[in-house]
């Protein structure tokens, strides 16, 4: 299996990076979510990536970017959706979370093996006064009203793995911008009249940190690879375990690694840092956290 980037992905990867750094600023990734950042998303085609042709593969290569950036909003939900509306996507047993309910066209329902498009103004939810991560508004409710049945063209373990492979490619992101922030401020920060990138410790934190984004970026992209073969592959289900699990912990530990690096800045408000570790913290638990999808991938490999 080939996971280099051909000549159109990395065309497609520059061409959305672009965009985000022109429409996206780290300011706007404080302001949050709202209608106007969806609709700019929605007219740069990510929310209908696979409907206008592009392979798993090619959306891994986006959402990497959206994770580099940070971008708010539920994304990968939207995008599995498909047809361009903003959706977030919930089980049906409470406490049921919702992700930026009062910014979603479309609440989509999993009941069992089934989906249901349910309205946003018909959930009675209690909004979170403070969230987790700033850029990820929660609300809170114990049931949720009868929905219209959606087809979203495949079954519903298929979809959710489609999630995790998403969110792991957004985690994986988060994982490589964390690295870049935390070498970029050991190079500059003097102590001892020395860069503090100069000390071993350092050094040693830096470099775990590429190396965990890097296995990361194999099992990401291999989980994109196996996506679009699942016809002819077996093991698609396991790539997606293994790489929501690599890079879901990669963007914590990366996360956590350069809170250290910043040293006492890295807690304070100003310092991006803190955005990218919450993003990471929420991200785990979306289409199944590390622990879940290392006991299935435990599972797959012992059968």
């Amino acid at each position: 299996m080939d996971l280099e980037l051909s000549d159109d992905q990395v065309a497609l990867r520059d061409g959305i990076a672009s965009m985000l750094a022109a429409r996206v600023p780290i300011e706007r990734v404080r302001a949050g979510y709202d209608g106007a950042l969806a609709q700019e998303l929605r007219e740069a085609g990510v929310f209908t990536l696979r409907r206008d042709g592009f392979a798993w593969a090619d959306a891994v290569v986006v959402f990497e970017q959206l994770g580099r950036s940070c971008v708010p909003g539920p994304l990968v939900d939207s995008t599995l959706l498909g047809d361009g509306r903003s959706a977030c996507f919930v089980g049906d047993q409470p406490p049921i979370w919702i992700e930026c309910l009062d910014a979603l066209d479309v609440l989509v329902v999993w009941r069992g093996d089934r989906f249901e498009a349910v309205a946003p103004t018909a959930v009675t939810a209690d909004p979170t006064s403070w969230p987790l991560d700033p850029g990820t508004p929660m609300a809170r409710a114990t049931d949720l009203p009868a929905g219209e049945p959606l087809d979203l063209g495949a079954d519903a373990r298929t979809v959710l793995l489609a999630g995790g492979a998403l969110t792991a490619a957004y985690q994986l992101g988060l994982a490589d911008r964390l690295t870049e922030l935390a070498v970029a401020y050991a190079k500059e920060r003097l102590q001892f009249d020395r860069p503090i990138g100069s000390f071993q410790a350092i050094k040693h934190m830096c470099a775990d940190m590429l190396v965990r984004t890097e296995v990361a970026r194999a099992a990401v992209y291999a989980a994109g690879a196996h996506f679009d073969a699942r016809d002819m592959l077996g093991g698609f289900a396991r790539s997606v375990h293994a790489a929501k699990l690599l890079a879901g912990d990669a963007a914590i530990a990366n996360g956590k690694a350069a809170t250290q690096v910043f040293g006492g800045m890295g807690y304070t408000w100003e310092v991006d840092v803190h955005l990218y570790l919450k993003r990471a913290w929420v991200l785990d638990t979306r289409f199944g956290p590390s622990d879940v999808h290392a006991a299935d991938l435990a599972r797959a490999v012992r059968a």
